[in-house]
């Protein structure tokens, strides 16, 4: 077991409507160890890049803790949160709209480390973006060319730039392969995974894509309707899925093979809950073929069922 790098206990983010309150994040509960990466996965709207950015405290939680590097960052304001900010990073899902179409390359690497005053000279703060640069692997060619002049690619590769520029220890990852070809996903991926093994870093991935996440992440938390419903090992939960919704998004990954025998695809019937004012049952029922009665009793929390092997089912603890 190695260094607690975050631990989230019981964290919730409710936004209001007119309707009621919708329930975004509703009990998360994980820790997270130094060097590591957790996937966090589900279709869209099931909470997880909201989860991304209530961790950060982007937005603020509305209940649970949020720890990180034994402090209770919590109910930290923004004065304190800015100090943190230089060991907590985002890459954004949009290597477009994420950055300043004003600024060129070497204007939005250097301007975290310029915001944090890392850096004592101009020539220094140079000298370290061109070797950012370098590092993600964007020429030095490119240091006076602007956003909209570059592809998905070099952009996003200025986002882990501009990630990287404050040194962190953890960088959230909100889809960022997701806008990108495939040939790009594995470059960028492969990329941070060697950052990852030079500089001990450690990884939220969050994604919708169960074949990257696989290659990726150490650990897989999948989510629905703003609850983690299992959670496990990487290469546990793709051998043994035990949640009847895990099991369907796993069906639904093509397999590339020609010949191999495909399982049967499990179709994911009924109409999603609505987040709003959510009743206290299981949050999956109504589009569950595993159904019965007991699932309308009681929201079913996340149980141990194997050695680090997290469920929220009636029927499957």
């Amino acid at each position: 077991m190695g260094k607690t790098l975050l631990e989230v206990q019981n964290l919730k983010k409710y936004f209001n409507t007119p309707a009621g309150q919708l329930h975004a994040v509703d009990g998360l509960n994980f820790k997270l160890e130094e060097g590591t990466t957790l996937g966090i996965v589900g279709e869209s709207g099931c909470g997880k890049s909201t989860a991304g950015r209530t961790i950060l405290k982007l937005i603020e939680p509305t209940d649970g803790k949020i720890i990180f590097d034994g402090e209770d960052i919590t109910n930290y304001s923004r004065r304190q949160m800015r100090k943190l900010r230089t060991e907590m990073q985002i890459i954004f899902q949009d290597p477009f709209s994420s950055l300043d179409p004003r600024k060129n390359v070497m204007q939005l690497i250097s301007e975290p480390m310029i915001e944090h005053k890392m850096y004592k000279t101009k020539a220094e703060v140079e000298a370290h973006t061109l070797e950012l640069m370098k590092i993600v692997g964007l020429a030095e060619r490119y240091m006076n060319v602007y956003p909209h002049e570059l592809d998905g690619g070099r952009r996003q590769r200025i986002g882990v730039a501009r990630a990287l520029a404050v040194n962190p220890k953890l960088i959230i990852c909100d889809e960022p392969v997701s806008a990108l070809d495939v040939s790009i996903q594995a470059q960028i991926l492969n990329l941070l995974r060697e950052l990852q093994r030079d500089r001990g870093l450690t990884f939220i991935f969050i994604t919708h894509d169960l074949s990257v996440v696989k290659y990726f992440s150490d650990e897989i938390a999948v989510m629905y309707l703003g609850q983690m419903v299992e959670k496990a090992d990487a290469d546990e939960l793709f051998a043994n899925p035990i949640h009847p919704y895990t099991k369907a998004l796993l069906s639904a990954i093509p397999i590339p093979v020609v010949g191999k025998e495909k399982p049967q695809r499990k179709l994911i019937k009924g109409e999603i809950t609505s987040p709003v004012n959510l009743p206290d049952e299981c949050r999956f029922a109504k589009r569950c073929e595993e159904y019965c009665e007991s699932c309308n009793h009681g929201n079913p929390p996340l149980r141990e069922v194997r050695p680090g092997h997290f469920v929220a089912c009636h029927q499957c603890v």
